[in-house]
């Protein structure tokens, strides 16, 4: 459904989308067309007609000299259209507006934009290389990739694109197929390639069938030399040129003939088949039936080049039957001796009447016969949309593919105790894979520097993820192993469970030496940063793996080998568009954010949205103080304040609700017997969480430890070092009585209830919460949340007593105590009770980032599930999820804080009922919207270096954030 809900959004912007240039589509009625054609055809000269055989190429990266070569060629030899290279679409489109305006019959603009502008263009988009979408099995998707390129070669006014590629490749040693290919199943390959045509046609952008009859089994590279092609007739009717038959049937625009020496079609020895009459006359032409226009493959690449001197290469080929003379070696020269040709020869003239007419048709086609200039305003945002990334992640999410999967070790599903490693291999980056895979849980990057010592190392992990990763920077880039890393991929999977993740060629994996102990292997094809991030998140199940191999890899991996996987309920990651948001919205906490920095509300911050279970936005703002020297990131852990109640104690309490060990009539004096004489002892666990109890906002215990005169620690409560009896450790250097904890529960058991009974947001439940699940479990809470819930979530980053685990650094302070600690509060946590408690408490002393916040969230906005693990019933999430005392002007669930009954509350008022949440003394906020399926988190310390600072309060920074966010949601 979430992939469906994608497409619908991809058609969204479609529409709202608007061309700078709309070229009116051609009249479906011949007779006009006709008519046109032979208008123009009539009023030409001969020396025209011959003019419009000959396509040039282009490089607008070469300025002016070369554009006043084609303006030349323009005047002088009338050539009917060019193709664009390298450059830039800027100066594409100068270009262009240039060439047309000077050309009396508007010229045929091509290009060869197999996979996107970019395989010539700077500044423009690259879509998946067709082995990519080979892997991929809804067609819809490649479709939608064809429209897509072809929607931005209209945007820079290319008229033809030279797509698709339909050559089978089943020579893994190709050396200039490989990737342009859809693979080496030819039912395949037809049908990826009618359907990215299609797309294509959508636009009113011609197509392109290459290289006929077929150049996927040759370890040539016709750039260079004449590859042979030695199959009989059967085998390359039911092969090479299979896909042929059905483009044909289907129409595609126009057919490229490739340098190839076919003997079993051509026996002339060497003659190329771009300059074959037999090829392409007799068989392409006549048996096949083909009427549309045929193209040479570029007559300057050595196949074709070597055969003959200029201008009798160009002669040959159009005697052959071709339409359009590819980049010719010498345009001059050519042009005259067929302009000579034809007429002297009856016979060429009509051969010369078919092409031009056919030319003239096909720019009918696309518009031609009403020219519109390119517009070049907003081009490069029109040619870089967010919709081309929407679609690329859906294409790479739907590539992956899983062909070995041992034990069914993906998806990853146990991440508890499970010790994990990444190791990099390839010369491209990896940053991204490794990123993500944070994400999930922690993995340890391995350095390759010295093999020995990682062949000690490895043995202990439990996991070790290897990434190859090759450049991604066009699909002829080398992508293979080095010898020294296939060595060191066999050692480690004998010692180790490997899951191998390559990000390059298919083929790469024929030089893996034995892949029989490699207990998973995983696709990605290519080393983009959206393949890098969507792998990662397949390993961990948080999407399907559903790609099929669309080449075969030795015996053990045949063509269409496929191992489907199921997500399993863990955070996805992605882009606002797939989930029904606007990401030109969501940019303005930017602006927000730069408001709050600059008035000092607090020193940094982060922020994440997640919507249908995808973190769709997550960024980090400023430093840890405002020195500005550390930088906030991902992985910076904040002291959460109150969230420590919805992230720690209410889980536990759930839980025990669940199994029936307490319910939410449970009386304080049965949870704590020492309460039984207390004027609190018939407060409910539901009065107690809902807030409703009578009790206290907070107690300052910590004011009875100060010394009378000096208003600081006490000697008689405190340590500067842990000792007997003081072995609590409340800040660095500062160790508590070990007592202080029944002193704390005795203070609050004795202390006055109000007068009144109504709500009043107090602590005081989760201190008294806090002894009853200890003393139940005979654990502390730390120990507890770890084992029952952090460890399984992949929750790392989330906990108490963070510097037991983490550097300092990683750490940003919260408040410079002058009154109590008299230090720098940092790693320690910030609220004073929590603080006397060992850093330990019910209601403070959780901390982590945004990113785990999220996961505990969507685990209750899922109905208790995350990662394929029920942690409770939905029915227990809805029942502390709901407000108990809203008649009494209560707006709290249980452990959970709702919306505002009235004008004042902890949201922006455009939540939902149903939602829930928390949030924090420090700056903090969690909060879930069942409603919209949204999961929003802010971290930050705007308690440093002063609590007193209350700017982001005052200014409602939080929930003007959230009011964005729900602004965002497209209605």
């Amino acid at each position: 459904m979430r992939n469906l809900f994608s497409l619908l959004i991809l058609c969204f912007f479609s529409i709202l989308t608007v061309n700078a240039q709309k070229n009116p589509l051609a009249s479906e009625n011949p007779t006009v067309q006709k008519k046109w054609v032979d208008s123009v055809y009539n009023q030409m000269s001969v020396e025209e007609r011959v003019g419009q055989l000959f396509m040039v190429d282009i490089f607008s990266s070469q300025g002016k000299p070369a554009a006043d070569k084609i303006k030349e060629l323009i005047k002088n030899y009338h050539i009917g259209g060019v193709i664009f290279s390298k450059g830039g679409p800027q100066r594409q489109a100068k270009m262009n507006n240039e060439f047309q305006e000077l050309s009396k019959v508007p010229l045929l603009v091509a290009m060869d934009a197999e996979w996107g502008l970019a395989m010539r263009l700077d500044s423009t988009y690259a879509f998946p290389w067709n082995m990519t979408l080979g892997a991929i099995e809804n067609y819809h998707l490649v479709r939608e990739t064809g429209r897509y390129i072809a929607k931005h070669n209209k945007r820079l006014g290319v008229h033809i694109n030279f797509a698709p590629v339909v050559d089978i490749n089943t020579n893994p040693a190709n050396p200039i197929i490989g990737n342009r290919s859809f693979g080496e199943n030819k039912a395949n390959v037809t049908e990826k390639a009618v359907a990215f045509m299609q797309g294509m046609h959508q636009e009113n952008v011609l197509s392109n069938a290459k290289h006929f009859p077929g150049h996927g089994d040759t370890d040539v590279d016709s750039h260079k030399s004449l590859p042979t092609i030695p199959f009989d007739r059967d085998r390359l009717d039911s092969l090479e040129m299979y896909p042929y038959y059905e483009m044909i049937h289907k129409g595609v625009s126009s057919i490229m003939v490739a340098h190839l020496n076919v003997p079993e079609l051509e026996p002339k020895d060497g003659l190329p088949s771009s300059l074959s009459k037999k090829i392409i006359t007799d068989l392409l032409k006549k048996k096949l039936n083909y009427k549309g226009l045929i193209f040479t493959d570029a007559l300057n690449m050595k196949g074709a080049s070597n055969y003959d001197s200029p201008g009798e290469i160009e002669l040959a080929a159009f005697e052959a039957g071709n339409d359009i003379l590819l980049i010719s070696g010498d345009v001059p020269k050519a042009y005259e001796l067929i302009k000579e040709k034809v007429e002297e020869s009856k016979k060429l003239k009509v051969r010369l009447e078919e092409s031009v007419k056919k030319i003239l048709s096909a720019k009918y086609k696309v518009g031609l016969h009403h020219y519109q200039a390119v517009d070049t305003t907003h081009l490069y945002q029109d040619l870089n949309h967010i919709e081309n990334d929407l679609l690329y992640e859906e294409l790479m999410e739907n590539a992956i593919t899983l062909i070995k999967n041992n034990n069914a070790i993906l998806p990853i599903r146990k991440l508890k105790d499970t010790k994990i490693a990444y190791l990099h291999m390839g010369s491209a980056n990896g940053d991204a894979f490794y990123h993500t895979l944070n994400k999930y849980t922690f993995v340890e990057k391995l350095d390759t520097a010295s093999v020995a010592s990682l062949s000690t190392r490895i043995k202990n992990y439990d996991l070790v993820i290897v990434g190859h990763h090759t450049s991604n920077d066009s699909p002829w880039k080398d992508y293979k192993f080095t010898e020294e890393e296939l060595n060191l991929l066999h050692q480690i999977s004998i010692q180790n469970k490997v899951v191998l993740a390559t990000f390059s060629r298919p083929y790469a994996l024929l030089d893996v030496q034995s892949t029989t102990n490699i207990k998973s292997i995983v696709l990605g094809y290519q080393n983009s940063k959206i393949s890098q991030e969507k792998v990662a998140q397949a390993i961990f199940g948080a999407i399907d793996i559903k790609g099929k191999l669309p080449v075969s890899l030795g015996k053990n991996f045949p063509e269409g080998t496929q191992f489907k996987t199921k997500a399993i309920q863990r955070l996805q990651y992605g882009l606002p568009e797939s989930v029904g948001m606007r990401s030109d919205m969501l940019q303005q906490i930017d602006s927000i954010a730069e408001m709050v920095l600059e008035d000092k509300m607090t020193p940094g911050f982060q922020v994440l949205v997640a919507r249908k279970g995808k973190v769709i936005f997550q960024k980090n703002y400023g430093y840890h103080t405002y020195e500005n020297k550390t930088a906030v990131t991902d992985t910076t852990i904040y002291d959460v304040a109150s969230l420590t109640k919805i992230l720690a104690t209410l889980p536990l309490v759930m839980k025990l609700e669940e199994l029936g060990e307490i319910s939410l009539d449970t009386k304080l004096s049965e949870l704590l017997p020492a309460f039984k004489n207390s004027d609190k002892k018939n407060i409910t666990l539901k009065q107690m969480l809902s807030h409703y109890a009578g009790l206290k906002a907070w107690l300052p215990f910590y004011i009875s430890t100060l010394d009378n005169k000096t208003k600081t620690a006490s000697s008689d409560y405190y340590r500067p070092f842990k000792t007997k009896g003081f072995d609590v450790q409340v800040a660095q250097n500062l160790w508590i009585r070990n007592d202080m904890n029944d002193s704390i529960v005795k203070e609050i058991r004795e202390s006055e209830l109000m007068k009144k009974i109504e709500y009043k947001y107090s602590d005081l439940p989760y201190y008294l919460l806090k002894e009853y699940l200890e003393k139940y479990y005979q654990q502390n809470l730390h120990e507890l949340t770890q084992e029952q819930y952090y460890g399984f979530l992949g929750a790392n980053n989330t906990g108490y007593l963070p510097l037991e685990r983490f550097d300092l650094s990683r750490i940003p302070p919260t408040e410079v105590d002058s009154y109590w600690r008299e230090t720098t509060v940092q790693g320690y946590v910030h609220d004073q009770g929590a603080a006397m408690q060992g850093n330990i408490g019910g209601h403070a002393g959780i901390f982590s980032n945004a990113n785990d916040v999220a996961k505990i969230m969507q685990m209750y906005l899922n109905g208790g599930s995350y990662g394929g693990k029920q942690y409770f019933k939905k029915s227990t999430i809805d029942k502390f999820n709901t407000c108990y005392y809203c008649h009494k002007e209560t707006r709290r669930g249980l452990g959970f804080d709702k919306p505002q009954l009235k004008r004042v509350g902890p949201t922006c008022g455009c939540v939902s009922m149903k939602s829930f949440g928390h949030t924090g003394f420090t700056g903090t906020m969690a909060w879930a919207d069942p409603e919209e399926e949204i999961v929003y988190v802010f971290l930050s310390n705007r308690t440093f270096p002063d609590a007193e600072n209350r700017k982001l309060i005052q200014e409602d920074i939080r929930t003007k954030i959230q009011q964005i966010i729900y602004n965002a949601i497209i209605k």
